[in-house]
């Protein structure tokens, strides 16, 4: 047979391989890597979404843990141990469109990943420890003042969207605090429970220590007060005019059978509605924000050049 020929014959036969792979899709379980701490609202609330897609897909989804990098920790896993065959999955922070204008990183976020599906925005709070005397957020604001660059706050990373709030919460107020980055969202708490940093600025996920006593929440950082504790003002209520709003989806390596990612994404879907995901998300204050493929995938490159201008507005551009 000549060359061209079977060349020929070798690219139909890979073609009708990958076609019966994603007519069979799913054949064994799936991994989903999750970018933040174990026990973290989007922790449970990804295992919730998990078991819920999987009842489609008629394969277990298994979550797992991957901390580290503001969130670009999980991802670049994905990218560096995955196969573009839709086994290895990650949550996709948006903090990861935002965190290549201000260090270097090993995947380039427009080109290196398929944009699945967006699932849900996070609820932010500033908070801390019962024995602090602050009582709202001018009471931290006017200690900042007071004191300028020694109160210190904390965050799970450099760049990730609650280190963007605070930064414009301080440049609102003219103010200087410390920011102090943690990796692990249980360090991060512990740290300020014994006095170690002043606040913290978090995604809400601590409410059991709020209603024991060991926390106090100063301020929502979004657009709207929430329904668990409804007596608590926004930021914008207390006169600052931050509102820190951050989605999350679910994405896989580039180069993927849209055949796959349609089976991904049309299970992940319908799992957004599944009544123990939408008792999940809403016991951690989250809010859906579902994007398609083709809409997510926009979305993300908009983002990504608004992203650009935020880090240079707080100057964290290297």
């Amino acid at each position: 047979m000549p060359l061209k020929s079977m060349l020929c014959a070798a690219a139909i036969a890979a073609l009708f391989t990958a076609t019966a792979a994603a007519d069979g899709f799913p054949e064994k379980n799936i991994t989903l890597l999750h970018a933040y701490s174990p026990g973290s609202s989007s922790s449970v609330t990804l295992r919730a979404l998990g078991d819920a897609a999987a009842k489609t897909l008629g394969k277990k989804i298994l979550v797992e843990d991957k901390p580290g990098a503001g969130g670009a920790l999980a991802p670049t896993i994905m990218l560096n141990t995955g196969k573009p065959d839709g086994y290895l999955l990650s949550q996709m922070p948006q903090p990861i469109l935002r965190i290549p204008h201000i260090q270097k990183t090993e995947f380039d976020v427009l080109n290196d990943f398929t944009w699945i599906i967006r699932i849900v925005d996070y609820t932010y709070a500033l908070i801390v420890r019962n024995e602090s005397p602050f009582r709202n957020i001018t009471d931290l604001v006017n200690a900042a003042k007071a004191s300028p660059g020694t109160l210190t706050y904390g965050t799970s990373g450099i760049g990730v969207t609650m280190h963007m709030a605070m930064e414009d919460l301080s440049w609102r107020a003219g103010i200087k605090m410390v920011h102090v980055p943690h990796r692990v969202s249980s360090d991060m708490l512990n740290a300020m429970i014994g006095g170690h940093i002043d606040a913290v600025a978090s995604a809400i996920y601590y409410a059991p220590l709020v209603d024991a006593g060991k926390i106090r929440v100063l301020g929502i950082l979004g657009a709207n007060r929430i329904k668990r504790w409804p007596d608590i003002p926004t930021a914008k209520e207390q006169g600052y005019d931050v509102n820190a709003s951050s989605s999350y989806g679910i994405g896989g390596p580039k180069g993927m059978d849209p055949k796959v990612v349609k089976i991904l994404h049309d299970a992940f879907h319908k799992a957004l509605d599944d009544p123990e995901f939408v008792k999940t998300m809403e016991r951690y204050d989250q809010v859906k924000s579902y994007l398609n493929t083709e809409d997510y995938t926009r979305w993300v490159r908009e983002q990504y050049a608004a992203e650009k201008l935020v880090v240079e507005k707080f100057g964290l551009k290297p």
